[in-house]
């Protein structure tokens, strides 16, 4: 079926979304030939119904002030057009019935018509998005700001030139405690939202308006949002990450080709941007129009493996600030979860528990040698992995699913912490390896050549302390430390409490190198001269000590500090962030800092780096109120752990082995 491009529904006693129309002054044309209402009409959308309703019925604060308003409000409503979303508004007068439908997994009471439209769709239910067609003075009243709606959501700046999901931004009594630099830094964060329809869905990566040639920096991208939102979260405004979740989910179901070839349905976009276009013949009016990027447009066209997993961690985030669980108990968020996870958890040929992926499938979006298993997506599949474990609803189709998620978590703690671990000890071990063992007790089980020891980690390594190392492959350990994937390792427990105090003991002895002028370093060192020319393929952007190539990034602050509140350092954390705040505003905050101590602003950063800004601002939230971050790290789970087939012991895990593996299976 071809999707309605246009429903007018003003009908005497009608009630579109309950399908009964009675007496139709108007028409569903386009697709539907017939000029009358009727039952039949209606089963012919039925596909679509369920997400509207969800989204629809879940906030209908998005749609309107207020609920005496509700009643007399525009239902806006879209379709699935190809590759982009199109916004259409209708005008409804019996629209209260809506707020009775839900797609949570608890039904209501009058849910029958519609627990009937998703059985009918089943997993294949092309989604419906919320968007707009305006002209005239409706424009105005869409885009006009609200200042008479304060619903005490705690906004720390005053800035009446933006609003978030129909709210006020008032002034509060915290914000005379805000230094000037966290005004100025929650003023150009509002200023880089974006809006759709009329209402916020994310913020661009950068908002410099000096930058007359910014690529795709002026779009949304999921991985660049993810502190943005914990910004808002932390400030008690929901509204926009909730908006966020839900289209991205809209958008994951949508067809995707890279010459001629199809990813898995359950892949992510990078992301996304709203564009504004004329209707064709109107006069005056114009239309929303979502259009994503999964990787076919990006720059050597990467695959945006980390994107599924940034999202199922801010969907745990957003329930565990807000208390609104409701939003991941929705049919079509679990059905999003699971579509991820099953392109995670897929079949291969892979020996590890860990995950494959290409060069450039993450934060490193450029090639710098971290194809195969990087330390990055590991632990953001590791935190996804627990994430969705807390999240799922288990029942008859997601069992066998959940069981999948447990037996990975178990062994992919175990393979991370045997195997990628590193410390002098650890570094004396391989330094007297033999090669080329056949065995199932060989020690050396990757046939890790001695001589692929640098001579500068040699001086380096600290006498306390120790990093997991940035990949490993058959004959291939990548000792160079990556700051991101080490602190998510501490964030989400893939590393033992030994190991991750081990880490920031690491973090603090070499200050100078992994801190410098700036925090923080993407990895350390760099990669120089023949090694940067086979490695990188010469890449300009990616010269020594600037870019992904040793750079400072000050957007890890956030994760630096939560790192640190977990562990019971929040000093370090603070030293971190005083060291960042002495320049950040000065600099006009920049994407990346170039020179091995971070003392020059990147030599091709974008200024106004949107999730600089928002680094910075959860980083000082965290630490004012520390308690708040416990609803964002993950404690030990022993009972996953003890569900490795190697198993646990007093002393630490023993090494798997045949028998342990037969005794556990029953075999």
């Amino acid at each position: 079926m071809k999707p309605c491009c246009r429903i007018l529904s003003s009908c005497k006693g009608s009630s579109f979304i309950g399908y009964s129309f009675g007496k139709c002054n108007h028409l569903i044309n386009d697709n539907l030939s017939n000029p009358h209402c009727k039952l039949d009409d209606i089963h012919r959308v039925s596909n679509y119904a369920n997400r509207v309703i969800g989204v629809i019925g879940s906030n209908r604060s998005v749609f309107c002030g207020s609920d005496s308003n509700w009643r007399h409000s525009r239902i806006l409503l879209g379709f699935r057009l190809n590759k982009e979303t199109r916004c259409y508004c209708v005008n409804a007068n019996a629209a209260s019935d809506v707020r009775n439908h839900s797609t949570s997994i608890e039904a209501q009471v009058n849910e029958k018509i519609f627990d009937k439209f998703y059985i009918h769709g089943g997993l294949n239910v092309k989604p419906l998005v919320i968007d707009r067609k305006e002209s005239g003075k409706d424009v105005a009243k869409v885009e006009k700001v609200r200042t008479d709606v304060n619903d005490g959501s705690g906004v720390n700046v005053k800035h009446p030139d933006n609003y978030l999901n129909g709210e006020s931004v008032s002034e509060s009594p915290h914000e005379k405690e805000l230094s000037e630099v966290e005004k100025e830094a929650w003023t150009l964060l509002r200023g880089a939202v974006v809006n759709y329809c009329g209402f916020p869905v994310g913020t661009v990566a950068a908002n410099d308006p000096a930058d007359m040639q910014p690529l795709n920096y002026d779009q949304v991208f999921i991985r660049d949002f993810v502190p943005s939102a914990l910004a808002f979260l932390l400030n008690g405004e929901g509204g926009i990450v909730k908006n966020f979740l839900l289209h991205t989910l809209q958008l994951q179901s949508w067809e995707k080709s890279v010459d001629c070839y199809n990813p898995g349905k359950g892949l992510m976009p990078a992301s996304f941007k709203v564009r504004t276009v004329p209707l064709d013949g109107s006069n005056g009016e114009f239309k929303d129009v979502l259009d994503p990027d999964f990787g076919e447009s990006a720059i050597g066209r990467v695959a945006p493996v980390d994107s599924g997993l940034w999202w199922i961690i801010l969907l745990r985030a957003y329930g565990r600030i807000t208390g609104d669980y409701t939003l991941q108990e929705r049919v079509d968020v679990q059905t999003g979860i699971c579509l991820i996870l099953h392109l995670c958890l897929s079949d291969g040929f892979d020996m590890f528990p860990t995950l494959l992926v290409t060069d450039g499938s993450c934060m490193i979006d450029r090639r710098m040698g971290i194809h195969g298993h990087p330390l990055e997506i590991q632990a953001l599949f590791y935190s996804a992995l627990r994430s969705s474990h807390e999240m799922l609803t288990i029942n008859d189709s997601t069992k066998s699913l959940v069981s999948a998620i447990n037996n990975r978590l178990s062994a992919l703690s175990f393979h991370m912490r045997e195997y990628y671990w590193l410390d002098r000890k650890k570094i004396n071990e391989i330094y007297r390896y033999k090669t080329e063992e056949y065995s199932t007790d060989a020690i050396n089980k990757f046939n890790i050549y001695p001589d692929q020891i640098p001579s500068w980690l040699m001086d380096w390594i600290p006498e306390i302390g120790g990093y997991l190392v940035g990949n490993l492959q058959p004959a291939h350990m990548d000792f160079r430390f990556f700051t991101h994937g080490n602190i998510w390792t501490i964030i989400s427990s893939l590393g033992s409490h030994e190991q991750n105090e081990s880490i920031l003991n690491l973090i603090e002895d070499k200050w100078d190198d992994l801190m410098g002028k700036m925090p923080l370093k993407i990895c350390y060192p760099a990669l120089e001269h023949e090694e940067w020319r086979i490695i990188t393929g010469s890449d300009p952007k990616n010269t020594p000590w600037s870019y992904h190539n040793g750079g400072s990034w000050p957007t890890l602050l956030w994760q630096f500090t939560l790192a640190c509140i977990k562990m019971g350092r929040p000093e370090l954390a603070q030293k971190a962030v005083d060291l960042a705040e002495k320049r950040l505003s000065a600099d006009h905050w920049p994407e990346y800092y170039d020179t091995r101590h971070g003392r020059f602003i990147g030599k091709q950063a974008r200024l106004c780096q949107t999730w600089t800004i928002a680094g910075y601002l959860t980083s000082k939230m965290l630490l004012q109120n520390p308690d708040m971050a416990s609803e964002l790290f993950w404690n030990e789970d022993y009972e996953l752990l003890e569900n490795c087939v190697c198993a646990l012991r007093p002393n630490g895990r023993r090494k798997c082995s045949p028998s342990a593996t037969r005794s556990q299976v029953g075999l």
